[in-house]
């Protein structure tokens, strides 16, 4: 006889039954994700636990013990700067440009340190940021000494999550052998490694809001804004209203942005051109669904960060620094 593996209880916790099955707390969580971050767990299990996972879909308490794991993981340098704003990019884009990479520029160029952390590849049929970062001569941050250089310097950095966390982007790689996206999908938008006061994200399917919503609250993060972005990213859609959940200070509150255009929706981008987000920023390409899903974005971070105290005060600042912006700031890439 085998002796049972240490790991087993957790599979068993979640997959006995429909009676006899439940969701991990979050110490149990954290235990359990620490053995995976260690090497402790076999390839099977670890399939099954996250099939398991997904099937029930994670909740706000194991969302809260995974991350705190996964947090023990990082070290930051000593001269790592106050970041305002976490923002998370791992969906990945297919009908329209991530429009959002300007929203972060924007909101750099006004001094706002924001630190961006994603992945790519793990979805046939999508464009990511990290494709469309060089386009824009940005560095790609392998480390957070790196990282942190680049918000001192620039106000934004872009870390990927192969070099943030490799057992997670390993992990996050497994979609296509799997079949369907796993929690870290979910885990990876809440790291926030700089500690950031204010956290932004976007999700897809709306049930979501309340998981961001409420895990924040576990993890003590004080100001968090989650809403479903174009394609999962966090993206405002200026065609539809936005229904945009917060963390205020340690206080949930939710809010509806309304749409910005009252005419029929506009059509996604016939080809995924990265020259056209250079074009619209320099003023050369004057598309009215980007500039607003633009200033959008902007708004709705604008508010969270405490700039603006009703949406169409953020609105009306996003769309100022939109038109100060340095136009000449980004060159066409040959």
């Amino acid at each position: 006889m085998y002796e049972e593996h240490l790991f087993a209880q957790y599979i068993r916790i979640l997959g006995k039954g429909k009676r006899g099955s439940r969701g991990l707390t979050e110490k149990e969580a954290f235990d359990s994700m620490k053995m995976i971050l260690d090497g402790k767990v076999e390839e099977c299990q670890l399939g099954a636990y996250l099939m398991l996972l997904r099937v029930k879909e994670e909740s706000p308490e194991e969302v809260a013990g995974f991350v705190r794991a996964i947090k023990t993981t990082f070290t930051l340098p000593e001269n790592a700067p106050a970041v305002q704003l976490d923002w998370s990019s791992y969906a990945g884009k297919r009908r329209h440009l991530p429009w959002f990479l300007l929203s972060a520029f924007l909101l750099a160029e006004n001094k706002i340190s924001v630190f961006m952390h994603g992945a790519e590849g793990h979805t046939a049929g999508r464009v990511y940021t990290r494709d469309f970062l060089e386009q824009f001569s940005q560095t790609i941050c392998e480390n957070f000494e790196q990282a942190s250089n680049s918000l001192s310097t620039n106000y934004f950095a872009y870390l990927p999550l192969e070099f943030m966390s490799p057992i997670m982007h390993r992990i996050i790689q497994m979609r296509p052998l799997l079949g369907l996206r796993s929690p870290v999908h979910t885990i990876a938008r809440m790291l926030n490694p700089f500690k950031a006061t204010c956290e932004i994200q976007g999700i897809f399917h709306p049930s979501y809001r309340d998981t961001h919503q409420h895990a924040a609250l576990l993890l003590g993060q004080p100001n968090l804004s989650v809403f479903k972005g174009e394609g999962g990213e966090i993206e405002r859609n200026p065609d539809q209203k936005c229904l945009v959940k917060n963390v205020i200070n340690g206080e949930l509150s939710e809010e509806e942005w309304p749409s910005l255009f009252t005419g029929p929706r506009h059509l996604k981008d016939e080809e995924m051109d990265p020259t056209r987000m250079i074009k619209v920023w320099r003023g050369e390409d004057t598309d009215e669904y980007a500039v607003a899903s633009i200033t959008g974005t902007a708004a709705i971070a604008l508010k969270l960060l405490g700039q603006a105290s009703t949406t169409d005060e953020a609105q009306a600042l996003a769309e100022k620094m939109w038109d100060k912006r340095q136009k000449s700031k980004f060159q066409q890439v040959a």
